[in-house]
């Protein structure tokens, strides 16, 4: 049976203006003129017998017709574009793509990583550290791991631990002035801290009842990794993340000063796509990192 199809030229200027909720830069996308979006936009309502955008003086706005047309229409050329890159770059089944803070690649996942590959030696693992989130739709990842201060809802997603903050140090710190007995006593050593957490000495301050201590003071890192390393090398107290520093604390290479854990609402979550079949590489990597990570925290 034949397809009846609006005009895709007049589609693809529809999408790309209600993406960007203007027809100049969509102009600018398309390479066109801003009054050959306007033309392939009207081509478009005069076809389906609809007003999709609202004309005001300052811009365009979607009408409620137009807001639900938009919204199957990004899902079409979404398929469409995804395809197309499968088709150019024809990815193997076997090759799973994982993005993730650097912390959790360096800290958590690599010691592991050995055991997923002995379980599953025919899939290849690549990996690309990042803190920005992941849009599923436009970059190329299988799996995205990241922490959430609200847990995400709906599916495709998968908790693996609750964060506990605990501060950490090197064991040569205790045994020096000025002495670490005590909470108050932070205000007289350096603070470590990531610049993508600021919160969690805030956070455990508080539980801590140590209100008075200068959160700024101290080193600041770009990532989480570096201040556990600057912690290992005696250059101060880093509040840290129970399960970033299990080993650490067993081997004795980092010390907990104090008692005081601190639980939070956040936690880390692996996200895949959720709008399409699950591929079965992903399907393995979600059920063995949920395996490990019960393992850990048990």
């Amino acid at each position: 049976m034949t397809r009846r199809l609006p005009p895709l030229n007049a589609l693809r200027a529809f999408e790309t203006a209600a993406r960007c909720g203007n027809f100049t830069r969509a102009a600018q996308e398309l390479f066109v003129t801003q009054g050959a979006v306007s033309r392939h936009v009207s081509a478009l309502e005069a076809w389906l017998k609809v007003t999709l955008f609202d004309r005001e003086h300052h811009g365009i706005r979607l009408t409620p017709a137009g807001q639900s047309y938009y919204a199957s229409m990004r899902m079409a050329f979404d398929q469409i574009e995804h395809g197309t890159r499968q088709l150019q770059q024809s990815p193997d089944e076997w090759l799973l793509r994982i993005k993730l803070p650097p912390t959790f690649a360096i800290r958590w996942l690599i010691p592991r990583l050995a055991r997923f590959h002995a379980l599953y030696p025919r899939i290849d693992v690549q990996i690309t550290t990042s803190h920005k989130p992941t849009d599923f739709t436009r970059d190329d990842v299988d799996v995205s791991i990241h922490s959430e201060a609200v847990p995400p809802e709906g599916p495709g997603y998968r908790l693996l631990f609750r964060e506990t903050l605990l501060p950490v140090c090197a064991p040569a710190l205790l045994r020096r002035d000025p002495p670490l007995a005590r909470p108050s006593d932070l205000a007289h050593h350096a603070l470590l801290s990531s610049l993508n957490r600021p919160q969690d000495w805030p956070v455990w301050l508080e539980a801590a009842n140590a209100r008075d201590i200068d959160i700024n003071r101290g080193l600041k890192f770009e990532n989480a990794a570096m201040a556990y390393q600057a912690a290992a090398e005696e250059l101060g107290v880093m509040v840290g993340l129970l399960a970033f520093v299990r080993d650490d604390l067993a081997s004795g290479r980092l010390v907990a000063p104090f008692d005081l854990r601190v639980p939070t609402q956040g936690g880390y979550f692996m996200a895949w796509r959720a709008d399409r079949p699950v591929p079965q590489r992903v399907r393995c990597f979600e059920q063995w990192i949920a395996d490990e990570a019960a393992a850990a925290e048990a």
